[in-house]
This record gives C-alpha cells, sequence and structure tokens, in this order.
C-alpha cells in the first residue's frame, strides 16, 4: 500500500470513530443502509468485472498496443474517445481497466480520451438526459464534453 492509500484509511478511520463518537445510532443506521445498497449492487459489479476480464483475455495485448499504441495516436485517440463515449461502465471500474489497458501497451493519449469520454460523455443516458433536460442541453453538454475530453487527453500526452 501506497502513503495515500493508507493517508485515506487512517482519515476514514478517524471520522468514523468522531461519527460513533456523536450520533452511534445513526452512524450504524447509515451504514446498515450502506451494506444493503452494496448487497444490492455486487452482482452488477461482479458482472462487469467478469465482462472486462474477458474482453482482456480475448484481445491480447499486442493488438491493444497495435491499434492503441503510438502508431498513430490520433486515429487512435477518436476511435478511443467514441468507444469512451458509448461504453457504460463505472468509474470505479474504468480507471483499472484503464490502467490494464496502458500496461498492455496503448499510448496514454488514447486511454486518457477512452476514461475521460467514458466518465464524461453518455451516449447511453442520452435519451434520459434529453428527457430530464431538454435536448439542447443533452447535444450542448456531451459535445463539449467530449471535446474536452480530447483536450484532457492531449494535455495529458503533454504532461505525461
Amino acid at each position: 500500500m501506497d502513503i495515500f492509500t493508507i493517508a485515506l484509511w487512517v482519515i476514514t478511520g478517524i471520522w468514523f470513530v468522531i461519527s460513533m463518537i456523536k450520533d452511534s445510532e445513526k452512524t450504524l443506521k447509515s451504514m446498515k443502509m450502506s451494506k444493503k445498497m452494496m448487497g444490492n449492487m455486487i452482482g452488477q459489479i461482479l458482472g462487469i468485472l467478469f465482462l472486462i476480464g474477458l474482453l482482456l483475455t480475448f484481445i491480447p495485448p499486442h493488438i491493444i498496443k497495435e491499434y492503441l499504441g503510438s502508431s498513430n495516436t490520433i486515429m487512435a485517440t477518436i476511435i478511443s474517445a467514441l468507444v469512451g463515449s458509448i461504453t457504460l461502465i463505472p468509474a470505479f471500474v474504468a480507471f483499472p481497466l484503464v490502467g490494464s489497458i496502458v500496461d498492455m501497451g496503448a499510448s496514454i493519449v488514447p486511454a486518457v480520451a477512452f476514461l475521460t469520454t467514458l466518465t464524461m460523455v453518455g451516449f447511453v443516458t442520452f435519451n434520459l438526459e434529453k428527457q430530464e433536460f431538454g435536448r439542447k442541453f443533452a447535444i450542448a453538454r456531451n459535445s463539449l464534453s467530449f471535446l474536452a475530453a480530447l483536450l484532457i487527453s492531449m494535455v495529458m500526452g503533454a504532461i505525461l
């Protein structure tokens, strides 16, 4: 474990103790609610992790390196951004997935484009967003998010 993980565990522990001292009944009630929510989500989380593992098993590392490596960064970035835009994966699953893809040889720019569009652009949720906020807003938000994701990926490529 790195120092940041340890620090987060310590901070969480301290706040948990403070919460228990302040109102133990409310703290225990919220923990029971969290346990129930996690129980409801565990099947979906395991399913997503299984599909990602299956996908990474069937796509050999040399294919990822060839298409997402340094051969054609601009095209790889655009394709990665488009795939990320239509994919719906929770962020806590997306980060390890992108880490695995980078470990397999993908360039950082397409990987960041995939990750940022995955979390910022919602093609799958577009209809719900359109219904709740209106068509103009949904199109504007998704378009600007897509462009921002491309910009972020290029900046990260320059930094890293």
